[in-house]
């Protein structure tokens, strides 16, 4: 049976950056939603909007037909749907799952494997796109899980974001962000790097960005992310602590398959030596500070 607006109710756990404005999306769709976070006053704006804030996530499990789930680690995740009062204890049967966390293939397919004993559905389905992509509802969606269940949720996918890919099974989704984390974490020495020479060769860096931005070097974070560094804004779209920990599930996963990722080792070393300065909490363009101080700019 198909899932239709009118009588679908999304629960929605995870209001942080990107999750208020995908499930602001759903909203503004015309869905029902219920909201839960651990922080309520990050709920408040939806609140207003018309979600239902439910006090605990097995109340928002239990009168749930599909459950989105946007949280920061993967031992979060772990809680949230293994957990006595977790999901995967309190859904109905015949309930959609689906994790947009950037967390483990090997959790996703657990997930996968215990939401399927019960009767119930899930996918894995990393984002890409930051707050910009977020707030636009122009997400890169990458998902794992069966056709059908994909299909079902198609619908819901297509109000968050626009390129919406199904990569294979449970915990192909998952795998996918890991490639595209990749990408980004060698790409972020680069831009730094470009904008670093930039200065130090006396040049105006915005005007280099006009040249550069849209020949070979051309990149998301080149133009999105570069700006912020140059205008000193480093607030998070995208948390460093957070692609620190996508950047270990990335790192430990290459292990398991015995494939060397020095570019990502690199990063990741330099990330965390960010993140000892006290940026943490601040957004991946942050980076740039590390080239800043090195350079004595």
């Amino acid at each position: 049976m198909a899932l239709t607006k009118e009588e679908t109710i999304i629960g929605f756990i995870g209001t942080g950056v990107m999750g208020r404005s995908m499930a602001a999306h759903l909203i503004r769709a015309g869905y029902q939603v219920a909201v839960y976070n651990r922080t309520k006053a990050s709920a408040a704006d939806l609140i207003n909007m018309g979600a239902a804030w439910q006090d605990t996530i097995a109340e928002l499990a239990a009168k749930s037909k599909v459950v989105i789930t946007m949280v920061g680690y993967p031992k979060d995740v772990e809680e949230v749907y293994f957990g006595e009062k977790g999901i995967l204890n309190h859904a109905k049967e015949g309930s959609y799952f689906i994790d947009m966390t950037t967390s483990s293939p090997d959790l996703a397919q657990r997930i996968y494997a215990k939401a399927k004993a019960k009767g119930m559905h899930a996918l894995d389905a990393p984002v890409s796109g930051g707050d910009i992509g977020a707030k636009e509802a122009r997400l890169a969606i990458m998902v794992g899980g069966d056709e059908g269940d994909f299909q079902e949720i198609l619908p819901i996918f297509e109000i968050m974001g626009k390129n919406i890919v199904l990569q294979g099974n449970a915990g192909a989704g998952q795998h996918t962000k890991m490639c595209n984390q990749i990408a980004i974490a060698s790409n972020m020495i680069g831009v730094c790097e470009a904008m670093a020479y930039a200065q130090k060769a006396g040049l105006k860096p915005e005007t280099v960005l006009k040249s550069i931005e849209t020949g070979a070097a051309a990149s998301f974070s080149l133009s999105n992310l570069a700006p912020r560094m140059l205008a000193n804004n480093y607030a998070p779209g995208f948390y460093v602590k957070h692609f620190i920990k996508d950047m270990t599930i990335a790192l430990n996963s290459a292990k398991q398959m015995g494939l060397l990722t020095p570019g990502l080792e690199l990063a990741k070393t330099l990330y965390e030596k960010l993140a000892e300065n006290g940026e943490e909490n601040s957004g991946t363009q942050a980076l740039f500070k590390l080239y800043l101080e090195q350079n004595g700019q």
